[in-house]
């Protein structure tokens, strides 16, 4: 059995490409060398004054939240990101998905304090007999160019390279996996056992739905998931302020050293890879690990100019529930959803999507060992 099958590595690739790189061509070091580019932690920024103040509804329901949700008021807003770049050198133009800065309305909610767990997924598979996509053996209506030994079960999972490489190759640190889903994140042979508490990954976009369902409750919009993130504050560019590195600690887990070398990850923010949930301070709102460990789902389609579509009405968007379409210029036949907050791999050198304004994407079906989600629900 082949180790990597080329049709389902190359679909799982333009996934990868997507979820958070964005325009990878773009990211090319100047010289061809194996040496990491070399980059700075503050993203150059536009005009603060783009942001309008926050004007949070003052209704707040009455008694107790669901349990393991908070209150989330909604309100008016300026949604979006000023960044000019992700601090890829000063390579422009990588997060113009992000804009223009807009005035969103969202009506109240409530919202899981933290990503859903392992523990909290396994009951939701235990109640209903869900197997996940990952699970799933592919088949030949999907793939009609496969052969029958290529259909096998996997994800895609974050392989550290053996020393220094260009960062234009992401192919030198992602892998088809055979075996690797929610219980399996690393491939069969490893286990969630004792990381009850950690978010479970390898879920697809159907799969995130299909657990908000059974849990009587949805996927948030993209504009409820900033508003949240934002915790009532304005403009900021991060959830927890504007220092990466407040007092020198970090905010998030994200990745720190030499990406993506083996064994250089060095853990300043506490962890090597991924992390259990709550394990940075709450944002405003009470919400845990809105920028990194993991990429959330969201509900929206992804289509590259749908900002500047509802800046250009010249009014506050409403309870915007996303484009009709997804659109995605680089990658035309593939369907995606937006992802929101990064992950733990998500460092200065490639990706600083831990940006609260900033976006990611992700084919529907294709999972990996760092997309996660959360739900909201209706008061």
């Amino acid at each position: 059995m082949k180790n990597k099958p080329f049709w389902l590595f190359a679909a799982l690739a333009l996934f990868i490409i997507s979820l958070a790189y964005g325009y990878t061509k773009l990211i090319v070091p100047k010289k061809e060398t194996a040496d990491a580019v070399q980059c700075h932690e503050t993203p150059n920024i536009g005009s603060p004054s783009t942001f309008q103040p926050t004007i949070e509804n003052k209704h707040k329901p009455a008694g107790k939240a669901p349990k393991g949700m908070v209150w989330i008021p909604g309100g008016e807003f300026s949604m979006g990101s000023s960044a000019e770049d992700e601090s890829l050198c000063s390579i422009k133009g990588v997060t113009k998905d992000a804009a223009p800065i807009h005035r969103v309305y969202v009506d109240g909610y409530y919202m899981d304090e933290s990503e859903v767990t392992n523990e909290e997924f396994e009951k939701f598979v235990k109640a209903t007999g869900y197997v996940t996509v990952a699970e799933q053996k592919p088949t030949k209506e999907e793939f009609p160019d496969a052969s029958e030994e290529d259909l096998i079960t996997g994800s895609a999972v974050f392989t550290p390279a053996s020393s220094a490489v260009n960062l234009n190759n992401f192919l030198q640190w992602w892998r088809y996996e055979p075996g690797a889903d929610w219980r399996h994140p690393e491939g069969p042979q490893s286990t969630i056992k004792g990381k009850g508490n950690y978010p479970v990954v390898h879920v697809v976009y159907e799969d995130a739905a299909a657990y908000a369902k059974w849990a009587g409750k949805r996927l948030p919009t993209e504009a409820e998931w900033e508003f949240a993130a934002r915790g009532g504050k304005t403009g900021n560019l991060y959830v927890w302020g504007n220092d990466l590195k407040p007092k020198g600690k970090f905010q998030a887990n994200i990745y720190q050293g030499h990406f993506p070398i083996k064994d250089r990850d060095t853990g300043e923010d506490g962890f090597k890879g991924i992390a259990p949930t709550k394990q940075y301070a709450p944002n405003g709102y009470g919400l845990y690990d809105m920028a990194g460990n993991v990429w959330e789902w969201v509900n929206d389609w992804y289509s590259i100019d749908y900002y500047r579509t509802l800046a250009e009405s010249g009014k506050t968007a409403k309870n915007p529930q996303g484009p009709d379409a997804y659109y995605d210029p680089s990658d035309p036949t593939q369907i995606k959803r937006v992802h929101r907050g990064g992950s733990f791999l998500c460092t200065d050198q490639y990706c600083t999507r831990y940006m609260v304004g900033t976006r990611g994407k992700g084919e529907i079906r294709s999972a990996a060992n760092h997309v996660g989600f959360r739900c909201v629900k209706d008061k």
